[in-house]
C-alpha cells in the first residue's frame, strides 16, 4: 500500500529530494509569511487575527502539496513517519520504504523548511529591521506556547499531530478526489481548534528549519532562538505520528 495525495509517476530518490525541498519551502514561505504579515510592524496585514494565520497556513499546505506531487507530497517528517509506521510498502509510486528513502524525505523536508524561511525573511527584511519585540520576530519563524509547561505543550503537539497524520492515512483508504484541498482544510481545522496552546507546529521541519534560519540570519534585534523549547515541536509531532500510524493500521484493517 502506498499513500499519495496526488497521482505521480514513478519517482527516483533524486526527484523525491527536489520535490520535497520545493514543496516544503513553498509551505514555509507562505505559512511563515502569513505570520509575518500579521505581526510585524508596518505591514498591510497588521493586527490580523488568529483565523487569518490559520487560513494562511492551510493555503500554504495546499500550495506545497501541489508543488511536491512527484514525491507524494509529505512535506512533513511526521507524515513520513506515520506512513512508515503504518506498514506501507511505498512512500510514493515507485519509491519503496527504506532507510535511504526515509532519510531522503527527512533531509529534503528540513532543507526546504530552512530555505522557505529564508525566502520569507528576504521578502520581509525591512519589516524585521523595524522596531519590534524580539519575541515577535521569533514568532514569525517558530512556535511558542502561550503557557509554558513542557509536559502539557508536548501532549498538545502529540494530539494535534495525531489528528493530522491519522486523518491523512485514512484519506488513503477512502475514495476522494479532494487531495490537497482536503489536507489544507484539515490543517486549518487543527489550527483553529487545537492550535491555541502551542501554535500547532504539527511538523518537526516546520519549527526546526525556520528556528535554525532565525538563529543564523542577520536579523536586527532578534534575540535568542528559544532552544530550550525547541524539542517540543519536534519530538511531540514525531510521537503523535507514531501513534497515528499504529492507530490507522488497526482502524483501516
Amino acid at each position: 500500500m502506498s499513500l499519495t495525495l496526488l497521482s505521480a509517476d514513478t519517482a527516483t530518490l533524486g526527484q523525491v529530494f527536489v520535490s520535497e525541498v520545493a514543496g516544503t519551502a513553498m509551505l514555509m514561505l507562505l505559512g511563515c509569511g502569513v505570520v509575518a504579515n500579521a505581526v510585524l510592524p508596518k505591514v498591510k496585514g497588521g493586527n490580523a487575527n488568529f483565523l487569518m494565520i490559520g487560513w494562511g497556513w492551510g493555503l500554504g499546505v495546499f500550495a506545497g502539496v501541489y508543488v511536491a506531487f512527484k514525491s507524494g507530497a509529505h512535506i512533513n517528517p511526521a507524515v513520513t513517519v506515520g506512513i512508515l509506521v503504518s506498514g506501507a510498502s511505498e512512500y510514493a509510486p515507485g519509491v519503496p520504504v527504506s532507510l535511504a528513502s526515509t532519510f531522503t524525505y527527512f533531509g529534503a523536508e528540513m532543507l526546504g523548511a530552512f530555505l522557505g524561511a529564508v525566502l520569507m525573511w528576504l521578502a520581509y527584511r525591512q519589516h524585521f529591521d523595524s522596531e519590534a519585540p524580539a519575541a515577535t520576530k521569533l514568532a514569525v519563524f517558530s512556535t511558542a506556547p502561550e503557557i509554558r509547561s513542557y509536559a502539557h505543550n508536548f501532549l498538545t503537539e502529540v494530539i494535534a499531530t495525531f489528528v493530522l497524520v491519522f486523518v491523512i492515512l485514512v484519506f488513503a483508504k477512502t475514495p476522494s478526489g479532494l487531495g490537497p484541498l482536503a489536507v489544507a482544510l484539515l490543517v486549518i481545522a487543527i489550527g483553529i481548534s487545537l492550535g491555541g496552546p502551542t501554535g500547532y507546529a504539527i511538523n518537526p521541519a516546520r519549527d526546526l528549519g525556520p528556528r535554525i534560519a532565525h538563529a543564523l540570519l542577520p536579523i536586527k534585534g532578534k534575540g535568542p532562538s528559544d532552544w530550550a523549547y525547541s524539542w517540543v515541536p519536534v519530538v511531540g509531532p514525531l510521537a503523535g505520528a507514531v501513534l497515528a500510524g499504529l492507530g490507522a493500521t488497526v482502524y483501516t484493517a
